[in-house]
Formats: structure tokens, C-alpha cells, sequence
């Protein structure tokens, strides 16, 4: 069970985090949950967004190098070791992680990550398989927006 997630390349440069922005606002497009990295040139912006394909194609038509992944978004229980339980099944499954960032929640006693999966759909059924909740793009939409 994937949701989209959008990320955008960006020159490190002065003022192109707020264009995104401002492309991602006057489209409606809301966000969810975001990560931004950067090298000494240039920076990837993950999203969480309320349309995914509508932010894509905002950003595309001003110019910006925007594309869509498939992600996972992982319930956490708020306790102490339930992401490491969570990883370690992953782990002894021979799958990697190639990133992960928090999701923020409404509900306080929540807590959930998005997290890229070097093999998305066997993740997927391995962390059904451990009852782990993942949540569907309609999910998000509904706790989110």
C-alpha cells in the first residue's frame, strides 16, 4: 500500500525553496510532511502532498524537475523501540532503508514515518504481516487535510 510522494531538485540557491512554495500555494496544493537535503549545489524537497499529480504538474509547467515515488506511511505506537521493531523486521528481511522522515499527526498518542523501502512491495506485505498499520493515499487525505 503505497501514497504518493513528490520530490523536486533544486539549485541551491537563495529563493528557490519559496518559488516551490508559492507554485505549490497558488495551485492549492497542500503540504503534508516535507524533507529537504542539500549538497553545496543542489537540494531534493520530499512532500507529502494533498495532490500529488496536481503539484507535479504546477511545478513542471514553471520549470521545475519535479517527479512522483511510491512511499510507504507507517503508524507508529508512541513507545519507546516501536520504530526500531519495526526496522528490525526489515532488516532481517534483507530489505534497506533509503530514507525515512517524520509524518506529523493530528492525533497526539500518534506517530507515523514515511520511508523509502529498497523493495517497496515486499515491505509492504512484510510489515502487514507484523499487523504494522499503513496508510493509503485516501488515509492521509482524510487525517491530514
Amino acid at each position: 500500500m503505497y501514497i504518493k510522494q513528490l520530490s523536486v531538485f533544486l539549485e541551491n540557491q537563495e529563493g528557490r525553496l519559496e518559488q516551490v512554495l508559492d507554485v505549490l500555494r497558488e495551485n492549492e496544493v497542500s503540504i503534508i510532511s516535507l524533507s529537504l537535503a542539500d549538497t553545496s549545489e543542489y537540494g531534493l524537497l520530499r512532500m507529502i502532498t494533498s495532490d500529488p499529480q496536481a503539484g507535479q504538474a504546477a511545478l513542471k509547467e514553471h520549470g521545475f524537475a519535479a517527479m512522483l515515488s511510491d512511499v510507504l506511511a507507517v503508524k507508529l505506537s508512541h513507545q519507546i523501540g516501536s520504530l526500531q521493531e519495526i526496522l528490525r523486521h526489515v532488516c532481517q528481511a534483507g530489505l534497506n532503508v533509503e530514507y525515512m522522515y517524520a509524518l506529523s499527526n493530528k492525533k497526539e498518542e500518534e506517530a507515523s514515518i514515511i520511508c523509502k523501502i529498497s523493495n517497496g512491495e515486499e515491505a509492504a506485505a512484510l510489515l502487514k504481516s507484523k499487523d504494522v498499520e499503513l496508510y493509503s493515499q485516501e488515509d492521509i487525505l482524510r487525517m491530514f487535510c
